[in-house]
């Protein structure tokens, strides 16, 4: 059992029993999709509350006693928060100082400044993974495309050519790596060891960056033709201070609790070192863990330091701590500055906590309801390879909602039972692969489609054949990766 796994408040859900047949537990199954997915994408329903909705449709059509519906919802929304919603806030604090300290900027900057015009789609690349670690997607968007704006200007490069590498970058992390929330929810609802998912997510991440990032970004470019469009770099600029956290929209300077004024801004950069250190701290923590777990022998000295700074929570914990001194004290910020960009990451997030703890809610459904069971069953029966099971689910439900931490969730909380029968290696990779379906095709129903859209002024059309395309190929090569590294593991 993983340390994550092990964190995991016992369910309180008592089983639920059910006399319907096989046939209508799984149109009660279907049903509670298809109303998660027609009240997102028709009525535009926040899918926080579509999946609660979704989750009575589901349990009233299986037999579920409506108390037990509520009671067996709750548990898995507490399940779900308690071991989920911990690492999603601590990572996002770290992603807030590293935004308002000018750390991200440092480390775009001193790149791209001592790279040739060649080698600058890769490096936008390798530079987006990076920072991309502790931020979410749409944050990381917001903080780079200025800057990929900028870069395309002042190298005369077509900006799709370093554009797509840096989108590629984010995506890519945002699927497959720890502490992102798609990743976190896969690992709990399977009951995988994030360390493995993170070691597998890392060696995953590097050729689908590559194909989808600089090859395919070269590619692109010579076909579709972007103009770099000036206004928004500034439009950018201003909006990036919005959807950061800590990093004040207003001209006015606030006072804090003493009355005295608080500092807005960085007195000094952070150093390179320092930051990349700071950002990669907790995924070395988090993999010594995970390296301890198989290396060391149980009960041993070592191994109980490994197993303790290797738990993702204090992994996290001791990063966001250093943190707060190398990307705030050090750079000048007071200590009620460093407190309110601490504390502003986590508006930021309560959506995606609560789509998350509701998806937990709808997964604790499927289980005690017994279609998991059902699924199970099927699929020992199919000859369709779990991992590949895995990927088509979370394909299918990323094509219909746009969301791809909805078809995470939704994809890993129905082939849950699948991964019982599993090796922790095969279970992570499982993981890997509804990761890897969920970023399947964005379309016009995603809203990272048109965030990129109107950030680089193209077409529907042109949105499609670039980022849609780049997207798939994200999927299809993380997909292609997990079916090989399931051959030696």
């Amino acid at each position: 059992m993983t340390l994550l796994a092990a964190a995991r408040p016992t369910v309180l859900a008592a089983e639920v029993d059910h006399t319907g047949s096989s046939a209508l537990l799984v149109t009660a199954a279907l049903v509670g999709i298809a109303v998660v997915v027609v009240l997102i994408t028709v009525l535009k329903v926040h899918p926080f509350l579509a999946l609660i909705l979704g989750s009575a449709a589901l349990g009233a059509l299986a037999g579920v006693a409506p108390a037990d519906i509520v009671t067996s919802f709750t548990a898995g929304v507490g399940s779900t928060v308690g071991s989920v919603g911990l690492l999603i806030a601590l990572g996002a604090m770290i992603g807030g100082l590293l935004t308002a300290s000018g750390g991200a900027d440092r480390v775009v900057t001193a790149i791209v400044d001592r790279v040739g015009p060649r080698a600058l789609p890769w490096a936008m690349g390798g530079v987006a993974a990076l920072i991309g670690i502790p931020l979410f997607f749409e944050i990381g968007v917001v903080l780079l495309i200025p800057i990929v704006l900028l870069v395309a200007r002042r190298s005369g490069q077509p900006v799709l050519t370093v554009g797509i590498p840096a989108l590629a970058g984010l995506s890519v992390l945002h699927g497959f790596v720890p502490p992102h929330p798609g990743p976190l929810v896969a690992i709990d609802a399977l009951g995988a060891d994030l360390g493995l998912v993170l070691l597998f997510g890392l060696v995953l991440s590097v050729p689908a960056v590559v194909i989808a990032g600089p090859l395919f970004g070269s590619f692109i470019a010579d076909r579709v033709h972007v103009a770099t469009p000036r206004a928004l770099v500034g439009a950018a600029a201003g909006t990036r201070e919005t959807g950061t956290a800590g990093a004040g929209g207003s001209d006015e300077q606030d006072l804090g609790d003493t009355g005295e004024p608080v500092d807005e801004h960085p007195r000094r950069q952070p150093g390179f070192g320092a930051t990349v250190a700071t950002v990669l701290l907790p995924v070395v923590l988090m993999m010594l863990g995970a390296v301890g777990e198989l290396t060391l022998d149980e009960g041993g000295a070592l191994r109980s330091v490994a197993d303790v700074l290797g738990t993702p929570v204090i992994a996290l914990l001791i990063g966001l701590l250093v943190a707060m001194v190398t990307l705030g004290t050090a750079v000048g910020f007071g200590r009620e500055k460093v407190s309110d960009t601490v504390g502003g990451a986590l508006p930021a997030i309560a959506g995606i906590l609560l789509i998350v703890a509701a998806g937990g809610g709808f997964k604790q459904l499927l289980v005690d309801s017994g279609i998991s069971g059902l699924i199970a069953d099927a699929a020992e029966g199919a000859s369709l390879s779990p991992l590949v099971l895995g990927w088509l689910v979370a394909v299918a439900i990323r094509l219909a909602t746009g969301s791809a931490t909805v078809a995470t969730i939704t994809a890993a909380g129905i082939v849950a039972p699948l991964a019982e029968g599993l090796d922790q290696p095969t279970v992570a990779l499982l993981a890997l692969a509804v990761g890897a379906g969920s970023l399947f095709f964005s379309h016009v129903n995603d809203a990272g489609f048109w965030l990129v859209k109107e950030y680089f002024g193209m077409t529907v059309g042109e949105t499609i054949r670039t980022w849609s395309v780049m997207e798939t190929l994200i999927s299809v090569v993380g997909l292609a990766g997990v079916l090989l590294l399931s051959l030696v593991v």
